[in-house]
C-alpha cells in the first residue's frame, strides 16, 4: 500500500471509481495516472489517483480489485490524524452511499429487466454519488445547453476565481492548486455576473448570481453550527421533503427547469427514483422500452412525454430507477464501448477518417441520426469529462497536450450534457 493511504475493503462490484468518476456526475474530480507500464492493467495495483477538494482537505483515492485506498491532505498537518481519517472515511461512505448494497440492486434490476441483465457484467460498480446540493445545483445550472468539456472548464474557473486555494499537490506533470467550491454569499455578490461572463459562462452567469442572491436574501449568509451557510443548510433540508415539494422549490430558482431540478433531486437530494430525461434518454426509451420514434426528438420531448418516460422506466426498474438509468446511460456511451471487456485495448479506438473522428468521441446513437442532428446531439448527465488525463495513449508530454486539445475540440462539436 502507498504511504499514507488506508484501506477500506470494497469489491469493484460495489464501486468502480473508473466508471463513476469518469461519467460526468461531478465536475471537480482530478484524475491522474500512477504508471505507464504494462502493470497498469494489474487489478491488484491502483492505476489512477482521484482527488477532490473539500472545504478543509483534499481527499485522495486509489482502488484495487478488492479495496478502496484513501488519505487526506491538509494545508497544515493535523495533530489528531486518527480523528481526521475517521472524518474522511465518513465522508467517503456518505458521498458514495456505501450503505446501499449495489450488488443487490443489480440483481433486482436484472430480474425485472432483460436489457439490464444483458449488460450488467460489463458495467459493474456504477452507483449514484450523494453530492453537496449547493455545488450540484450550480454545476447543473452550468450544464444547460452545454457540453461536458465546457462544464468542467467552467466549474474549475468558478472555483479558481471565487475561492482561495486550499493547497497545492504535485500530480505526475505539474503542481496543481486545489480550490473549495465557493459559498452562496460569494456568488451572490453583484459583480459576479460580469466576471462569469468574461470567463465564458454566457447567460448562465446571471442565473448563477441571481440564484445565489435569491437564496442568500431569503435565508441570509449566516453560518450554521456545522460551518456552512444557511442557504446550503436549506438545500440539504430538501432531502427530507417529498420529491414533488423539493422539485417545486428548486423550480423557483433562476435557470432551473425540470431537467436540471431532476438532476439535483437524484444526485444530491436522495430522490433515487427520479430520472432526468433528455433526448438521449428518450432514444434509450425508444430503443428498449416501447416508445415511438420521432423525426424531431428535441421538439417532441414535451412535459407529458417527459412524465411518460419517467413513469415507464420507474415501472421497469422500481424504487431505484434513477440509479438504474445511470447504468443504462453509461453503457450507451461511446467512451465506455470497451469498458468491462476481458482484454481492453490500451489505446482508444479512433476513426480512420479525421473528419468523422470529430463526432464520435463519447456517444453511440441508438437510432441513425441525420447529418444535422449528428452535430446537435446531446448526451445526458453521464459523460466523460474532457480534463481527465488518459494514460493509455500518453507517450510524451507533447503528445498528451496535442491529444487533449483534439479531445476538447471533439467535445465542443459533439456531446453535451444536461
Amino acid at each position: 500500500m502507498a504511504p499514507g493511504f488506508r484501506a477500506l475493503p470494497l469489491p469493484l462490484g460495489q464501486l468502480s471509481l473508473s466508471a463513476v468518476l469518469r461519467c460526468g456526475q461531478s465536475f471537480r474530480w482530478s484524475i491522474y495516472p500512477l504508471s505507464l507500464s504494462p502493470d497498469l492493467l494489474d487489478p491488484t495495483r491502483p492505476s489512477h489517483e482521484y482527488r477532490f477538494c473539500l472545504r478543509d482537505r483534499v481527499v485522495c483515492l486509489r482502488q484495487t480489485s478488492d479495496a478502496l485506498l484513501f488519505r487526506s491532505v491538509f494545508p497544515v498537518t493535523p495533530k489528531n490524524t486518527e480523528e481526521k481519517d475517521a472524518e474522511t472515511l465518513t465522508w467517503i461512505r456518505d458521498y458514495f452511499q456505501l450503505d446501499i448494497d449495489l450488488l443487490k440492486l443489480y440483481e433486482e434490476w436484472s430480474d425485472r429487466d432483460p436489457v439490464f441483465a444483458r449488460l450488467r457484467s460489463r458495467f459493474e460498480g456504477i452507483r449514484m454519488l450523494r453530492q453537496d446540493p449547493w455545488e450540484n445545483l450550480i454545476s447543473f445550472i452550468c450544464s444547460s445547453n452545454n457540453n461536458i468539456a465546457r462544464i468542467t472548464k467552467m466549474i474549475k474557473s468558478l472555483c479558481a476565481h471565487f475561492s482561495a486555494p486550499l493547497l497545492s499537490l504535485p500530480p505526475p506533470l505539474l503542481p496543481e492548486p486545489y480550490y473549495p467550491f465557493p459559498s452562496p454569499s460569494r456568488l451572490a455578490e453583484p459583480t459576479v455576473s460580469a466576471i462569469l461572463r468574461s470567463l465564458g459562462f454566457g447567460y448562465r452567469a446571471d442565473y448563477i448570481q441571481k440564484t445565489a442572491a435569491m437564496l442568500v436574501d431569503a435565508r441570509s449568509a449566516s453560518l450554521s453550527w456545522s460551518g456552512v451557510e444557511a442557504p446550503e443548510e436549506w438545500l440539504k433540508a430538501l432531502r427530507k421533503a417529498s420529491t414533488m415539494d423539493a422539485r417545486n422549490e428548486l423550480l423557483k430558482l433562476f435557470g432551473v427547469g425540470r431537467k436540471v431540478a431532476d438532476c439535483v433531486l437524484l444526485m444530491s437530494l436522495d430522490k433515487k427514483e427520479v430520472i432526468p430525461v433528455d433526448t438521449h434518454v428518450h432514444q434509450i426509451a425508444i430503443k428498449h422500452y416501447g416508445f415511438r420514434s420521432s423525426s424531431s426528438l428535441r421538439q417532441t420531448l414535451s412535459p407529458k412525454l417527459y412524465e411518460d418516460i419517467n413513469s415507464r422506466l420507474v415501472d421497469v426498474w422500481g424504487d431505484y430507477a434513477g440509479w438504474a438509468h445511470s447504468v443504462l446511460f453509461t453503457a450507451d456511451l461511446k467512451s465506455f464501448s470497451a469498458h468491462g471487456s476481458p482484454t481492453p485495448s490500451p489505446i482508444p479506438r479512433r476513426s480512420r477518417h479525421p473528419i468523422s473522428a470529430q463526432h464520435d468521441e463519447d456517444y453511440v446513437p441508438t437510432t441513425p441520426p441525420s447529418s444535422t442532428s449528428q452535430k446537435k446531439r446531446k448526451c445526458g448527465v453521464l459523460a466523460l469529462p474532457a480534463t481527465i488525463i488518459d494514460t493509455r495513449d500518453a507517450a510524451s508530454l507533447a503528445e498528451r497536450v496535442k491529444r487533449r486539445r483534439s479531445r476538447i475540440v471533439r467535445d465542443e462539436i459533439g456531446d453535451s450534457g444536461y
